[in-house]
């Protein structure tokens, strides 16, 4: 019995993406968001290079709380520097052929870059559209 490609696949040809576990770029190259999924919960952190006039190289922003149920995906990190992130949008694929190559997979939505004046507590909120590609996986060595 022949199958088709898209069978083959796992259904993932914008269908079925069973994990998003991995590391992705950030807001720039140098900034890295690493997430792990375990039952639609995600954990992990945003590594965000710091300017050379902080006394911090990175700061590294926790994902305190995150789900992902379908293609939805939403998280939140922990406040650093009175700055945290929200980020609420879709898993797709991206141009990669394999889970092992850079842009696999992409996260596509709505980011809030949210900061705190120390002052008065109001928040003050940057909400670009962005797009995270991954950057690649390790392929699990055969033990």
């Amino acid at each position: 019995m022949l199958l088709s490609p898209r069978l083959l696949l796992g259904g993932q040809q914008g269908g079925d993406i069973p994990d998003i576990t991995g590391n992705y770029q950030f807001l720039t190259a140098a900034d890295t968001l690493a997430i792990l999924e375990e039952e639609e919960k995600l954990k992990g952190y945003i590594d965000v290079l710091q300017g050379e006039d902080e006394s911090d190289a990175i700061l590294s922003y926790p994902i305190t709380a995150g789900t992902r149920k379908g293609m939805q995906v939403d998280f939140r990190t922990g406040k650093i520097h009175q700055k945290y992130y929200r980020f609420s949008g879709k898993v797709e694929r991206g141009a990669g052929r394999a889970e092992n190559e850079p842009d696999f997979l992409r996260l596509v939505g709505g980011l809030e870059i949210v900061t705190v004046n120390g002052e008065t507590g109001e928040e003050s909120v940057q909400r670009p559209h962005v797009v995270f590609k991954s950057l690649g996986r390790e392929k699990p060595s055969d033990e």
